[in-house]
């Protein structure tokens, strides 16, 4: 199978594999619900570390606010009220207002940032710089896996207006903030290849060839903006070992220049006839 290791502009993003024979439209529209659903997984994780900080969101109506003008107002949260208890929880108050600061006890807040980390840690940096691939079953089984991790700590479920429950049943409102704008929709976006973009109604073979064994790079890139960013001759990796590789080279150089030095043959230390000189007493004669 060709492995493809899939870009946005310059940022990596994940490896996957698939068979030269597959047609480019299915191939965008499999990459982007990945690309999407690894996002969700990154919101997801932050979410649920916040959760096990500072516990379940306050209502809309409360969020941002200070105890002082909650109390002013007359709020409450109904959903705490009604299913919480004194021993269900430990005080951490949210210092951005958002959370009710009702922590989840230690031993839960543990499952939940365990969970997290091994989330993260199957869609992080390390995964791609190791050729790890990402595929549609790793994001629902990691998805899955947080939802049971919430629902062990939160076997009541969540209030509606948690943003966890709403990304986990897929009903998260992002429009105008900056997770939204990282979103691709797949009918307004492309595939591209060696700075060509590729026809939906093509399959891959068309442009690759049809030998499974090769890596390529491709990238997801918003329609109407051109073409994306050509790839950089050299890495920043490798940029960095051929300056290290020159700055040791001139070192050599230097090395060698100073050794190739005869002005020492001067110094009275290297006259092969300074024994005879001193027999003879001409050590001290100096010619002008």
């Amino acid at each position: 199978m060709v492995k493809l290791h899939v870009k946005k502009a310059d940022q990596s993003l994940f490896w996957f594999e698939t068979q030269t024979s597959i047609n480019v439209g299915d191939l965008l529209k499999t990459l982007v619900e990945i690309y999407n659903a690894k996002l969700k997984i990154e919101r997801l994780s932050y979410e649920i570390e916040e959760l096990s900080k500072h516990g379940v969101s306050f209502p809309t109506n409360m969020q941002g606010l200070t105890e002082q003008q909650i109390s002013d107002l007359v709020l409450k949260d109904d959903w705490a009220q009604k299913n919480l208890s004194p021993s269900d929880y430990v005080i951490n108050k949210d210092p951005m207002g958002k959370r009710n600061g009702l922590a989840p006890l230690p031993k839960y807040a543990e499952v939940l940032t365990k969970t997290t980390a091994e989330a993260k840690a199957r869609v992080s940096q390390k995964m791609i710089e190791a050729g790890v691939c990402l595929t549609p079953d790793v994001i629902k089984d990691t998805l899955e896996v947080l939802r049971g991790a919430v629902s062990i700590c939160y076997p009541m479920g969540l209030p509606s207006y948690e943003i966890i429950k709403l990304e986990l049943e897929g009903k998260e409102e992002l429009f105008g903030t900056q997770a939204g704008t990282e979103i691709l929709d797949v009918d307004k976006c492309d595939l591209w290849w060696a700075s060509k973009k590729l026809d939906n109604n093509k399959v891959l073979s068309d442009y690759v060839g049809k030998n499974e064994k090769s890596k390529i790079i491709v990238k997801l890139h918003k329609k109407g903006y051109g073409a994306p960013v050509k790839e950089p001759i050299m890495s920043e990796q490798q940029k960095k070992d051929l300056m290290m590789a020159e700055y040791h080279r001139q070192e050599e150089l230097k090395k060698l220049e100073f050794d190739d030095d005869d002005s020492h043959l001067d110094s009275q230390w290297a006259d092969s006839n300074r024994l005879k000189k001193s027999f003879l007493g001409l050590n001290t004669i100096k010619f002008k």
